[in-house]
């Protein structure tokens, strides 16, 4: 695979076998985005836990100190009051049935994120095969089922990322654009990898961070020392 001169570029700036540092590796990925976009800077935490066992599940969501550079698009399935909290706290769309309905027939899907009410899940269960596969679907843990849908709204937009692992017990999250400059993005790493640490599961054993990969989006991966993370 013939790499373009770019990333070759951004490689030469790397050592391949070091653990950077955390506040090293921040500074370097600001240097390896040279797209001509925003580049997002991405996180790559692999867990010494199994994800096949359910107290071994490590999944969460947190608001990012600076954001995530992002604009997100959020649709609240709620009925009565909720609906008008949801729009004036700024959701793009509210509503119930309609919605539903939408999805269904027109394979609508012009959002990032689903907040619902929990009385609405019922609704929004019949979803649950289209929006699954997508990771779409609201969840209490990740508090996206909430009976204070407005609040939610606005911490969705602040930048609230959720965290969960793949099923190579992997976490993949975004911490920020390179634009950002190194000193929000270590605020926001710092924020994430300290909400990973305070989900350990208490049945995870041995080395929790196994390692831990920051990359931007068209950038190398650059390693960083997962031993001083906790």
């Amino acid at each position: 695979m013939k790499m373009g001169k770019k990333y070759s570029d951004s490689t030469k700036l790397l050592e391949k076998t070091k653990l950077y540092d955390a506040n090293e590796a921040i500074s370097l990925v600001c240097q390896t985005a040279k797209a001509k976009f925003d580049e997002t800077i991405e996180l790559h935490i692999r867990l010494g836990v199994d994800s096949r066992h359910a107290d071994q599940q490590v999944r969460g969501a947190i608001v990012l100190p600076n954001g995530t550079g992002k604009s997100v698009k959020v649709l609240v399935f709620a009925k009565g009051d909720k609906v008008q909290a949801a729009l004036d706290a700024g959701a793009d769309y509210a509503g119930a049935e309609e919605y539903v309905e939408k999805i269904q027939k027109e394979n609508w899907f012009d959002f990032d994120v689903i907040i619902a009410s929990p009385d609405m899940m019922g609704l929004v269960g019949r979803l649950g095969k289209v929006l699954g596969p997508k990771g779409l679907m609201p969840n209490p843990k990740a508090g996206t089922v909430t009976p204070d849908v407005a609040k939610a709204v606005k911490e969705a937009k602040a930048g609230k990322i959720e965290y969960r692992l793949d099923k190579t017990n992997i976490i993949h999250c975004p911490i920020g654009k390179a634009s950002f400059g190194a000193e929000k993005l270590q605020e926001n790493f710092d924020a994430l990898v300290g909400a990973v640490i305070k989900a350990k599961p208490a049945a995870a054993k041995g080395q929790y961070i196994k390692s831990c990969v920051i990359a931007s989006t068209m950038g190398p991966g650059i390693k960083i020392n997962y031993a001083k993370l906790g």
